[in-house]
């Protein structure tokens, strides 16, 4: 039966329209079911990350073209993203047009890359059984969200562990396997409820089991987490620390001539935070909109150094930062000018001593895409604030702060991971600083571009995996908030409201101890990453030999 609509006939049935309207209902059910998963969403949201792919499954499952698979996975993975990432563009009225388009661009582009687990997924199906097929999709999952962070198009914002960032006691065991480990349990239990409702009918034997395996791998998570909760204690040398947060317009901020007042108003509030006794005080990513390391600003740089002699603190600061280089020895991405030379601009973090000219620096290794740096048309479009030109930071940098006494003599030397806002959001990234020695890490970042949307409250919240994967105090100086000191249990401590002219004091415990996740941070990957490789393989080799036969 063929439908005549507008004298124009359709290709396909009353029955075939009704199932694919089915399929798309269920598609979309999925996507949106994730996206509510995630923050700033309170709980129990989250727990629907639990049930959300089932919906996808019941409609992969029956595909058979790689293209019927993949365009259905498009669907839920677009509304997903919609859902989640709906703030990239800014959509304030001060944006800029070219900053708007780059996040309706990723919008679009982010859905394509977990295609990657689609397709792998297609690959299974021509080699195993439907059931087998969905228990090694947790792998593909993992394979997907892992190799989206090696590529130049990274954001892994909605890696399926950060969803349950806000269920403090699920992600405990993140100091064991990571979020990737979290993601892959996540899409496990899905699977396996899937299967308990699919095939309930045809073999209740098996999806008893499938079901009794959902809930017993959800409850050993659990009995961790409380064990994990229960036994915490907080052992060890603690300092306090300063966290600044100047609420400035970060629009204006960059065309701000009256530099004077501004590094007053930093100066007055960390005042306020010395005299509560922290011996660190942290501002923000991107404080001052100078090269203040250039050598035109001696009178600010000195007054900087009056302050944190006065008051013998350590100042840890997110700052633009310019190297010059020698014509002979410079960086592949330098730029030069004729009159500078070869140099890199960077969006850096500083560390000022009060004991010392020197200063410490960590430039940035994660840069934003289609925010920071536009992929494939980054020297073409850049947007109207002046940061889009920063270069890609070298290595990972241990702050090192010397304490002292009114004696001087030295009582400690305190060491820091410094992160610059979005790179907090790399799990295995950010292990290195701690497996280098960081004592407990910090954030610089300004989310105020973004308003009063869900992205400020998602980077908060998966700052809380960054401190259970690692054990570690996490501290957050932003910009207009959300600035906080979270525990080694990603248990927020104090936290600052957004859109706030205010500062922080808080009391961070030092640790040299390091997780399994930290020194073992690619082992769930590394096992994913193989069996999709090895199923690939597998698939070629017996499409190869199907066609070896044929032509036999």
């Amino acid at each position: 039966m063929t439908i005549n609509f507008l004298n124009k006939t359709s290709k396909y049935s009353v029955e075939e329209l009704k199932r694919r309207r089915k399929e798309r209902y269920l598609l979309i059910l999925s996507g949106v079911l994730l996206g509510i998963s995630f923050p700033p969403f309170p709980f129990p949201f989250p727990l629907l990350i639990f049930v959300s792919l089932i919906p996808y499954f019941y409609v992969i499952e029956n595909k058979e073209k790689l293209i019927s698979i993949n365009r259905s996975s498009y669907l839920t993975f677009f509304v997903f993203s919609l859902i989640t990432l709906y703030w990239v563009g800014s959509w304030q009225k001060e944006s800029d047009p070219f900053l708007i388009i780059s996040g309706i661009l990723l919008l679009f582009v982010n859905p394509f890359v977990l295609l990657i687990s689609s397709t792998l997924f297609y690959y299974a199906k021509k080699i195993f059984k439907r059931r087998a097929v969905f228990l090694l999709f947790p792998f593909f999952w993992v394979t997907y969200e892992y190799l989206y962070t090696l590529t130049d198009l990274h954001f892994p914002w909605l890696t399926l562990g950060s969803g349950v960032a806000k269920f403090t006691t699920f992600i405990q065991v993140a100091d064991i396997i990571g979020t990737f480990g979290i993601s892959f349990i996540i899409v496990l239990i899905n699977v396996l409820f899937f299967l308990t409702f699919r095939y309930f009918q045809q073999n209740r034997k098996n999806s008893i089991i499938s079901l009794t395996g959902a809930l017993l791998i959800f409850l050993v998570v659990l009995i961790y987490g409380l064990h994990k909760e229960n036994a915490y204690k907080q052992t060890g040398q603690s300092i306090k620390v300063g966290l600044i947060q100047p609420n400035l317009d970060p629009w204006a901020k960059w065309q701000f001539n009256d530099l004077d007042t501004l590094l007053n108003s930093y100066l007055n509030l960390s005042q306020k935070a010395v005299n509560k006794g922290a011996k660190i005080i942290i501002w923000p990513e991107t404080a001052l909109p100078v090269y203040l390391t250039m050598g035109e600003y001696a009178p600010e740089t000195e007054e900087i150094y009056n302050f944190i002699q006065k008051n013998n603190v350590y100042l840890l600061t997110g700052m633009p930062n310019i190297i010059f280089y020698n014509k002979n020895n410079h960086p592949e991405d330098s730029k030069y000018n004729e009159s500078l030379g070869y140099y890199g601009t960077y969006n850096s973090i500083l560390l000022f001593s009060p004991y010392s000219q020197k200063i410490q620096h960590y430039s940035k290794m994660k840069l934003v895409p289609f925010v920071e740096a536009l992929p494939f048309l980054g020297k073409l479009i850049k947007w109207g604030v002046g940061i889009t030109g920063w270069n890609i930071g070298r290595d990972t940098t241990i702050f090192k702060a010397v304490l002292k006494n009114k004696n001087q003599t030295v009582e400690d030397t305190v060491k820091i991971g410094g992160l610059v806002c979005f790179e907090s959001v790399f799990p295995i990234f950010v292990s290195r600083f701690v497996d280098k020695g960081a004592q407990f890490l910090s954030v610089v970042t300004n989310d105020s571009w973004y308003g009063n949307s869900s992205g400020p409250y998602q980077h908060k919240e998966y700052a809380d995996l960054r401190a259970v994967e690692n054990r570690r105090f996490v501290v957050r100086a932003a910009n207009g908030g959300i600035s906080c000191v979270i525990n080694p249990l990603g248990q927020t401590i104090v936290e600052s409201k957004m859109f706030n002219r205010t500062y922080l004091v808080g009391s961070v415990t030092l640790s040299n101890e390091k997780t399994f996740f930290t020194k073992h941070p690619y082992i769930i990957t590394d096992i994913c990453v193989g069996i999709s490789i090895i199923m690939v393989l597998l698939f070629l080799y017996l499409k190869v030999k199907s066609k070896f036969r044929r032509s036999v």
